[in-house]
C-alpha cells in the first residue's frame, strides 16, 4: 500500500499551523510540525519529509538560514510560506535552493499546487527525464535526444543558446528559475549576462509564443525570473 507524503512543517504561528495542518490532512497527507528553526533542521534529518513548508519568521533563527543549512545535506523540496513579499526576498529563497514561494495570505488550491510540482522534481521523485524523452505543452514539443524543438507540427529553429534556456525551463516547469540561476546555468558562475538572457528570452518567445505579449508557455515572475507552464491550462488560469 503506498503511503501518503510526508510533509514537515515549520511555522511558529500556531493559527496558521494548525489551518496548514487541517488542510494538508484534510487532503491525505501526513505531517510533523517544529516551531524552531532548529526543531525543524532535527526533523528534516530524522523524519526524511517528501516536502518542507518552511516559514521564514521562526523565533530562534530565520528561515533563510534554515534553509541554508538544509541544503549543505538534503535536496528535500522546499516550498517557502512566508508573509514577506519583497522580490529580494523571493530571489534569495530561490536562488539558495527553494523550489517555490508563497506569500501569505495565500489560497488552499495554490498551495496544493505548488506542493505536487515541488514534489515532481524532489529527490524521492520516481524516474527522471532520459536524453532520448520528449516534452510536450500544448503544441510545443521538445526532442531532447534529437535536440529539436517543434510548434504545431512544425521545427523551430533556435540558437544553441536559445535552446540550452528552454531545456533547462522545460526540465524544471512548474518552477520559478531567478534570473541569476538560469545565468549561471547557461553562462557559468563567474558572468553576468542579464542583458543577454533578456534578448534571449524575447527570442525564443517571438518563435514559440503566438502572442509575445501574452505568453503561454514562459512565464514572467516579475523582478524574479522566468516559470514555464506545465500545461496549457496553468498558463489560462492565472
Amino acid at each position: 500500500m503506498e503511503r501518503n507524503p510526508l510533509v514537515l512543517l515549520v511555522e511558529d504561528e500556531e493559527i496558521i499551523g494548525n489551518f496548514i495542518a487541517a488542510v494538508l490532512t484534510s487532503n491525505q497527507y501526513q505531517i510533523v510540525r517544529a516551531a524552531t528553526g532548529k526543531e525543524g533542521l532535527s526533523m528534516a534529518a530524522s523524519c526524511s519529509p517528501d516536502i518542507v513548508l518552511l516559514d521564514l519568521g521562526l523565533p530562534d533563527m530565520d528561515g533563510i538560514e534554515v534553509l541554508k543549512k538544509m541544503r549543505e545535506w538534503s535536496g528535500v523540496p522546499v516550498v517557502v510560506v512566508s508573509a514577506r513579499g519583497y522580490e529580494r526576498e523571493k530571489v534569495e529563497a530561490l536562488d539558495l535552493g527553494a523550489d517555490d514561494y508563497i506569500v501569505k495570505p495565500f489560497g488552499t488550491a495554490e498551495l496544493l499546487a505548488r506542493m505536487r510540482t515541488a514534489m515532481r522534481h524532489g529527490p524521492k521523485a520516481d524516474g527522471g527525464r532520459t536524453g532520448d524523452e520528449k516534452t510536450t505543452i500544448g503544441e510545443l514539443e521538445i526532442d531532447y535526444g534529437k535536440r529539436t524543438v517543434s510548434l504545431c507540427g512544425e521545427k523551430v529553429h533556435l540558437t544553441p543558446i536559445e535552446y540550452r534556456i528552454l531545456v533547462l525551463l522545460s526540465q524544471n516547469a512548474g518552477k520559478v528559475l531567478t534570473h541569476d540561476f538560469i545565468t549561471r546555468e547557461i553562462w557559468g558562475a563567474y558572468t553576468d549576462e542579464s542583458h543577454a538572457l533578456r534578448v534571449n528570452m524575447a527570442n525564443i518567445r517571438r518563435k514559440i509564443e503566438k502572442n509575445p505579449g501574452a505568453p503561454q508557455y514562459i512565464l514572467t515572475e516579475m523582478g524574479v525570473g522566468y516559470r514555464m507552464v506545465e500545461t496549457l491550462q496553468s498558463a489560462e488560469s492565472r
